[in-house]
Formats: structure tokens, sequence, C-alpha cells
């Protein structure tokens, strides 16, 4: 295909010459003729064909936590560096990846690429020396051209680069009933002392300022984990976080419980919540959002990430009937506009010449255009244009994580599934149930694994 690209482009060159030669450009044609026609003798982009040769029929594995629609477009991404290399890209996927990723690792039988679900699960395979050090072959300068360096640093375990991001999603949302919010003469709050006055305002005008409902089975309580999360990364910034994250900074402590007491302010006031305490125990989350769309709405606002438009009432449209704004900073002077997100993060099992090659074209845009332009995901990668994106709603969230100084991923997932999925979930339920908040935070420390 590449050599007919370049019969084309010289073919093209010699019609323009001679159209310049059949208008009288005498003398002057000639010069223009000879560069012309001696252009596509610098086969400079074929010189990387014998590289095809080296991979042809070489294959790298790729193993995700991913579906089967994902998987899909995952591999339509890939097909352009197939085709360039010859490498024969393998993705398989499963759910039940953390268990099959683990054996694999111990047997001495890893794939030659994981994708991980987050990037604790990585920091915790490098630790046990199963992953490849990236900057061998991605050297910092351009990993920088690639990517902003908050995203460098959480592929980043112990000071080596273990790990390059593949997509991610946005959590820092606030999503709100737009005609009635316009109706009101409302404005986007840009600070969070703007949105607490928005709430009490809305509370004065006779509405209800927000909508929250935690309940989710036996995950319930993880909406308030992702509130508190949000909080900590404005209110202590990313060193904190990363070291709570991690189990270096205790709940009980101040950091911490005063994230508890600013989202407080609003989860335990009845006039800000919808329902009220009792609500928020017992509305499944899916449906928590619902009523920004009754008229009039039963509420004004609503916290949650963009995976949220999927319970939105069929037929709704984002930007008409709903809408949404980047949950303000509250010091943003220290600590910035951070976002909090989820995403999947790529590293080597195994280190070879094919492997390295697809972990390089896993770094660039172009490896997952089709996975964007289906809707899946934001991409975190620098050279993603926000054209790419099917909806005006993924732009958006795009913008927000473009401009974001700090991205960390949801911490409760960092943490030791006996904590994050386990008492701090829990712990959200009895906080907002009326345990005092002392006992809800020295209990979660108590569970953190002694090892």
């Amino acid at each position: 295909m590449f050599s007919r690209k370049l019969f084309l482009l010289f073919s093209i060159f010699v019609v323009l010459a001679l159209v310049l030669a059949a208008c009288g450009g005498g003398e002057e044609a000639a010069p223009t003729e000879a560069p012309a026609a001696e252009e596509p003798a610098v086969e400079e982009p074929a010189a990387e064909e014998p590289a095809a040769g080296e991979f042809a029929g070489e294959t790298v594995t790729i193993f995700t936590a991913a579906g089967e629609d994902q998987i899909a477009a995952f591999e339509a991404s890939m097909l352009p560096f197939e085709e360039r290399t010859g490498i024969d890209v393998v993705i398989e996927g499963s759910g039940d990846f953390e268990t099959l990723a683990l054996v694999r690792a111990e047997a001495g039988d890893p794939p030659d690429i994981y994708n991980f679900p987050q990037p604790g699960l990585m920091a915790d395979f490098q630790r046990s020396g199963f992953l490849v050090d990236l900057s061998a072959f991605l050297a910092d300068d351009y990993m920088q051209q690639q990517y902003a360096q908050t995203w460098i640093d959480l592929g980043t375990v112990d000071g080596t680069l273990v790990g390059v991001w593949h997509n991610a999603d946005v959590k820092s949302l606030v999503w709100y009933a737009k005609p009635a919010f316009e109706a009101a003469g409302y404005e986007i709050p840009q600070t969070w002392d703007e949105l607490t006055a928005l709430t009490q305002q809305i509370v004065d005008d006779g509405g209800v300022p927000w909508c929250i409902g935690i309940e989710s089975s036996g995950a319930t309580g993880w909406v308030g984990t992702d509130w508190v999360e949000d909080i900590m990364l404005r209110t202590a910034g990313a060193e904190a976080y990363d070291a709570w994250a991690a189990g270096d900074l205790n709940f009980d402590s101040p950091e911490v419980r005063n994230a508890f007491d600013v989202m407080g302010e609003i989860w335990l006031n009845p006039d800000y919540v919808l329902g009220g305490t009792t609500s928020i125990l017992t509305v499944p989350f899916g449906d928590s959002p619902l009523p920004l769309f009754d008229d009039p709405p039963g509420c004004f606002m609503h916290r949650q990430a963009s995976f949220i438009i999927n319970f939105f009432p069929e037929g709704s449209v984002v930007g008409e009937d709903v809408d949404y704004f980047y949950l303000p900073p509250i010091d943003e002077a220290n600590y910035g506009k951070p976002v909090l997100g989820s995403g999947s993060i790529l590293s080597m099992g195994k280190d070879t010449p094919a492997g390295r090659a697809a972990m390089e074209f896993l770094t660039t845009g172009e490896s997952v255009k089709a996975e964007v332009e289906a809707g899946l995901f934001v991409a975190p990668q620098n050279d993603v244009p926000l054209d790419w994106y099917p909806t005006d709603a993924l732009r958006g969230f795009a913008e927000i994580l473009m401009g974001a100084d700090t991205f960390r991923f949801d911490g409760s997932d960092l943490m030791p599934g006996a904590v994050g999925a386990g008492t701090f979930w829990t712990g959200i339920v009895e906080w907002v149930s009326g345990t005092d908040l002392d006992t809800v935070l020295a209990n979660i420390d108590a569970s953190w694994p002694s090892e």
C-alpha cells in the first residue's frame, strides 16, 4: 500500500511539472521539474519497511479486563500498527483479570503486555519483579511529549517507569437540571465557595440542591468514597492523597477528617439533599440522578462520574435536558484544579523488540483512535484531537482532563480490598446512618492489613 502512495505522489509531481512547462514556464520550469522527479526517490519512510520484515510472523499479546465491545475497538485501533510492522497483536480479555494475571506472572508465562484496570495492581506487580523498566526505550523527553507529567508519575513505581496510560474516565463532575437551572438564572460555580452559595440559594428559592443515592447492593457506599477522594484532592493535595491511598496517612488524620466534615456540610443537611439521609442510604446510585429530569426538577445538582449517562432516561440529551460542570476547586492557590478518575494502564510482562515496538505505539493517540471515535472513553495522550470525540459531552470530558493540574486514580481502588472495597464503603454507610466520625475512622484504620 505504501509503494502505491509513492507512485501516486510521483505522478502528481510529474503532472504539475508538465502543466508549468505547457504554460510557458520556459527555462524557469526546468528547475521545478528536476526536484519533483527526484522527490520520490528519497525513500526515507520506505527505509522503515525492513522492520516489517523483521517482525513478520511475530505475535504480541495484550491481556486486559475489558469486555468484548471494547476489545473489538482496541483491535481496530491496532490495525495500522500491525500493517506497518507485520506484528500480529492478539488481545485477550478476562473478567477474572486480576487473578489470572497473577497466576500467569508467577508461573513465568506472562503476556507481552498487561492492560491493568488500576495502577495499584500494576505497582504490586512491579514490586514483585514482574514488569519491565520502560525507560530503557521510552526516553523522558518523549514521554513528556506524549503525556502530562501527572500521567507519567502515575505510571512510575518507586522511581521506575513501568506503565503508560491507555484511557481515562472523569469523576469530578456535577450534573445539573439545565432548563430549570437557566430559567432560575443560576450561574456555573467556579469555586467551592460559589458552589456552597448556590446550594443555599436554591434552598432559599424553594428548591432542593442535591440528589444523592449510594445503594449499590454489595458495593453500597462507594459513591461516598468518591466524594471524600475529590475533597481530599482539593483540601490536602496530591501528596497527602497518595500517602493516604498507600496507608501512610491514617483515616483518623486531620486531612481525612476535614474531607468528611466538608462533605457532611452537604450530605448531612436535610435541606440540601432530596429525601435527606434516608434517601442517601436507600436510593440506588443509578436512580439518584433521575429527579434532575422532572418538571419541575426534584433536585438541581448531582455529583457523579461520566458513566452516569448510561442511567439517564432514554432519549434524554446531554446539553439540553441535563448538562454538567467541573466540580470546583476548594483551595486552588495551593492545590490547583485536580481531577479524580479511573482508567487503565499498560505495562510489559516480557521484554522483546516486538513488544517494545507495540508499547511505543500505545503511547500515541493513533493507538486509541477507534476506541475514542466509538465513544468508549477519554484518552490521556497529548496527540488526541478533540474532533475525534463523537459527542460534545465527551469532548467536554476531554477538555476537563486536559485542563487538570493533577489527575489521581480512585483512591479506594488503590487501597487493599479489605479497606477500599470493605470498611471504607461500610464506614460511609455507618457515618450517614449516624455513627460518630471518631468511631468510623478508627474502625477503618483498624482494618488496614498489617503486611
